[in-house]
């Protein structure tokens, strides 16, 4: 990225605005600037930054100063609606110190939206007939509230709704075309390896030798429960970008070898149901404290009905015995939280289904249920296959949720394990 010299602005780069206090609680989040982020990346732009500010007309303005001094392109979601809470439009006027005026034919417009689906438009309406001094109004053919576009000594601004449908009508009708006016042919694209049974601080210590020779701001890892993504991203012309992201992946994976799960994949499952159909086997699953969120996790993969033949949440001792099979003295000699019980789990689930594979998984997620013993977060987890019965066990942090997601994660990277055993 280079700095224009006529200005402090980053050519290339690119900030994102969420506007709404509802953004700014636990009831709501901002998903468009993922949406954008992509339409930004697509044209060679790196987003620095993202923001969520409050309805408020100064944050907004000092907002909107602080990121088109330093970036070329700016986006700004939501807040421009009619309700009193709506001010983008007067946080814009602010930041580039202009005047808001009304015009008629926008007005015009938005009446003949609201007529078209059999409304009449109400009088706070006429707020966003609303335009600032010297912009571009992008009239808005998924809704009513109209976008704004500013070009500025070579920055753009563009205002969009914070409504998603309509956000995404003019992300292909202006936001596209603007931005193809600025594209120098490069582009950013990003790889990620998904990776299994590796702590965030252990791939760090494995892999941090290749930042001097790919950069470190090129490598990004996200630490999740059960899995880690590494994020490989490389920026220039499309054949450039290919080719670097070649030579990091190949780079990445000499160091991790197997623990690297798939590339570009959203979870462990999408690896072990194609690992499954290669070979030609099957699954069945028994699960406890995860409540069937193992057979969620295989069946929302696209060819899981090949491989996975079914499962048994068996949440108490009575159907543990009776639908998977785990013997009355295991479970009374050791618990339902144990080893024996996950292998038993295991075996039985793969004989009463008649599979290749059996997954048994049972712990304590809490919040109650825990002993000094058996804490909250203790979960056994085993599979059972050709080679016999792997079982594995920990104590994992975290609230009920957490705990089931760790449990999903592990059973599914130990099988992935076993299955490239076999392959």
């Amino acid at each position: 990225m280079k700095r224009d010299t006529e200005n402090s602005v980053i050519k290339g780069t690119a900030a994102c605005i969420a506007v709404g206090s509802e953004l700014l609680g636990d009831a709501k989040l901002d998903l468009n600037s993922l949406e954008i982020t992509r339409t930004l990346e697509t044209y060679g732009f790196e987003v620095v930054e993202k923001r969520v500010v409050g309805d408020s007309i100064e944050r907004i303005a000092a907002s909107v100063r602080e990121m088109l001094n330093d970036c070329e392109v700016v986006i700004v979601t939501g807040g421009l609606g009619p309700t009193a809470d709506d001010v983008t439009r007067e946080g814009v006027a602010l930041a580039f110190g202009r005047e808001l005026f009304f015009d008629p034919e926008v007005e015009v417009w938005l009446q003949e939206r609201y007529e078209r689906v059999g409304r009449t438009m109400p009088e706070i309406g006429r707020s966003m007939a609303m335009v600032v001094e010297g912009s571009e109004i992008i009239r808005n053919t998924a809704g009513s509230a109209p976008g704004i576009l500013v070009e500025d000594e070579g920055r753009l601004l563009v205002v969009l709704p914070g409504v998603p449908w309509e956000m995404r009508s003019m992300v292909e009708s202006h936001l596209k075309p603007s931005l193809e006016k600025r594209y120098d042919g490069s582009i950013r694209r990003s790889r990620t390896l998904l990776m299994g049974g590796v702590v965030e601080s252990e791939a760090e210590q494995r892999i941090r030798h290749l930042y001097d020779r790919f950069g470190r701001d090129n490598v990004t890892i996200l630490a999740s429960f059960g899995a880690l993504r590494l994020v490989l991203t490389a920026t220039g012309a499309e054949t450039h970008v290919e080719q670097e992201l070649d030579r990091m992946e190949e780079a990445y994976r000499e160091i991790l070898g197997e623990d690297v799960a798939g590339i570009d994949i959203p979870g462990l499952a999408h690896a072990v149901v194609p690992a499954l159909v290669a070979l030609g086997q099957t699954l069945a699953t028994a699960e406890s404290c995860t409540g069937g969120l193992v057979g969620a996790a295989l069946t929302d993969v696209s060819g899981s009905s090949e491989v996975y033949m079914g499962g048994v949440v068996s949440y108490s001792n009575q159907v543990k015995e009776s639908m998977v099979g785990v013997p009355h003295d295991v479970l009374m000699e050791n618990g339902a939280v144990s080893e024996p019980v996950a292998r038993a789990m295991a075996e039985g689930v793969m004989d009463r289904f008649g599979t290749d594979w059996g997954l048994g998984v049972t712990g304590i997620a809490g919040p109650s249920g825990g002993t000094d013993e058996k804490p909250v977060g203790l979960v056994h987890w085993a599979v059972a296959g050709p080679d016999g019965v792997f079982a594995q066990h920990r104590v994992f942090p975290g609230d009920r949720s957490i705990v089931r997601q760790w449990s999903v994660n592990v059973v599914l990277d130990l099988l992935r394990r076993q299955l490239i055993s076999q392959s």
